[in-house]
């Protein structure tokens, strides 16, 4: 289980990973059981580009709309039906919240009678083994892995399965997907599976095919990573045709969708995500009549993607518009303008603009101006203590580039220049450290006096003073004048006298301390002696 939540986490992009959440906390405010399905789980584990997000509660999904919508939202399509969402989550997800359902088939291609179910009912009435997994999202068993039919296995068998044998009867257009599966994978179709497609084939199914399903795999065609590769495979196996009778792959502007992924694939790696798939549809069926496009546009079900896909000429003719005039006549505020622009406008505009100033100012866009980022001296600004510590920092490195885009910064020397009166006053010096107190602080305080020998020092280092000598004269350092010669008698009685400075003691002879003389004490004792030893006798 673990191993699961470990894949969903890493597998899943920071925006798609948001959108799951948000999506959990909305069901399990209304009390539903939530679980990851479908395609999700099948490209999380075989590794491919996960393109949705496909979410089944048991309950009815089409509660959640409101909060959904509170959390920023955008329903494309709301089904009674089927009580399920189509929509498109912050950050560009897309997402399908389903109720869990059985489905019963009373005649083939006719709508099934539906019915609210658990989980493992609602993986049955699906149509491959490997779309038949879900991963719960649930407290107490988030991570587990719910596959009843082996979808694992046949991933890791590379093949396409139907879950049992009236797959292709009871709804025609499997028989499209499994093409579509087999064309984006590269994957065979397991052996009697392939039986029961070429008999359906045979059969004539596709006949019994509902409108809703031909809306939702012209849908499908627009989130493909090779488009044209897979309408080949439709026409081929006579696909095309269900999905409108005028459609070939001659009606396929094949060069500006070939562009088109290719200018994709150099936005991506500029760290641009747009949104392609309006874009795809407008190149996929360029040659095709109004007609045929309206009908076209009426049965996708993702209204937000069909407006997108109408408004493409318009949005794109006013871009190239701006970008002619005066809003873009220098570099910067060319920049500007297409800095704050949709991606998928200036992809499309890209392609398709018929005026060579515009094109060329898109191409230098991407490339030539990018370029110019790197003349920004950062090692210097760091030097003036311009960091993007600094509220400020974006808008200097902003104007900098802005000026060395137009030309008017020519040099590093004008740059330093123009970036000195911008930086910061230097930081002030350091506090000295905080006064000791205590015996610590005395030590300290009288260490410094007695290192060099100052009177009243106290303490370890203190210099001894000479002691005052009998008959000698006392050494006073720094005295105004020489003291008068005392005798030796006044010098032995006076208290000793301490000098400031001494450097190194002179050698006196010794002599006796004055006092009474030893003699007359011995007399004494040894009367007292005598008298205490006849007191005893």
């Amino acid at each position: 289980m673990a191993d699961y939540i470990y894949t969903l986490e890493t597998r899943l992009s920071p925006d798609q990973q948001k959108a799951v959440t948000l999506v959990q906390d909305a069901a399990k405010a209304a009390g539903m059981n939530l679980y990851l399905t479908g395609g999700a789980i099948r490209d999380i584990v075989t590794g491919f580009p996960i393109r949705d997000l496909d979410f089944t509660v048991q309950g009815n999904a089409l509660k959640l709309q409101k909060d959904l919508e509170r959390a920023g939202a955008v329903v494309g399509d709301a089904d009674a039906e089927t009580k399920a969402l189509l929509l498109t989550l912050p950050g560009g997800v897309r997402a399908e919240v389903a109720m869990a359902r059985s489905e019963h088939y009373d005649k083939p291609g006719k709508a099934p009678q539906m019915a609210p179910a658990t989980i493992i009912e609602d993986l049955r009435r699906r149509d491959f083994t490997v779309n038949a997994m879900a991963l719960s999202l649930n407290e107490g068993s988030r991570g587990l892995l719910m596959d009843p039919f082996n979808g694992v296995a046949d991933i890791e068998a590379k093949v396409i399965r139907v879950l049992h044998n009236y797959a292709f009867l009871e709804d025609p257009s499997r028989m499209i997907r499994a093409t579509r599966f087999t064309t984006r994978f590269h994957w065979p179709l397991e052996e009697r599976t392939q039986a029961r497609y070429e008999s359906g084939k045979e059969n004539g199914y596709i006949e019994h095919i509902r409108s809703s399903s031909i809306g939702y795999e012209i849908e499908q065609l627009a989130y493909e990573d090779d488009p044209h590769g897979v309408l080949k495979a439709y026409e081929k196996e006579g696909w095309l045709k269900v999905l409108n009778a005028h459609w070939s792959t001659a009606k396929v502007d094949t060069a500006g969708l070939g562009a088109l992924m290719k200018t994709r694939q150099q936005m991506n790696e500029l760290g641009y995500t747009p949104e392609v798939a309006p874009a795809v549809l407008y190149f996929l069926t360029e040659r095709l009549g109004d007609k045929d496009i309206s009908d076209l546009r009426r049965a996708i079900p993702r209204k937000d993607l069909v407006e997108a896909w109408k408004d493409l000429d318009s949005n794109a003719h006013s871009l190239a518009k701006r970008l002619s005039g005066k809003e873009a006549a220098t570099p910067s505020r060319t920049w500007q303008l297409l800095s704050s622009a949709r991606p998928e406008m200036i992809l499309f505009l890209a392609i398709t603009a018929r005026q060579q100033a515009v094109a060329q100012k898109i191409k230098n866009f991407f490339t030539k101006w990018r370029q110019v980022q790197q003349k920004i001296p950062l090692p210097e600004m760091t030097e003036l203590h311009i960091t993007p510590q600094m509220a400020t920092y974006p808008k200097i490195a902003n104007d900098v580039f802005l000026l060395l885009l137009d030309g008017k910064l020519r040099s590093r020397t004008e740059t330093l220049k123009f970036l000195k009166p911008l930086a910061p006053p230097p930081p002030p010096p350091p506090p000295p450290p905080p006064a000791k107190r205590g015996r610590g602080a005395k030590a300290a305080a009288a260490a410094p006096a007695a290192a060099s020998g100052k009177p009243g020092a106290k303490g370890k280092g203190k210099v001894a003073a000479a002691p005052a000598v009998a008959g000698a004269p006392v050494a006073a350092a720094k005295t105004k004048a020489a003291p008068a010669a005392v005798p030796a008698k006044a010098v032995a009685a006076s208290k000793p006298v301490v000098a400031a400075k001494v450097s190194k003691p002179a050698k006196v002879p010794a002599i006796k301390k004055p006092g009474k003389p030893a003699k007359a004490k011995k007399p004494a004792a040894k009367a007292k002696a005598k008298a205490t030893s006849k007191k005893k006798k």
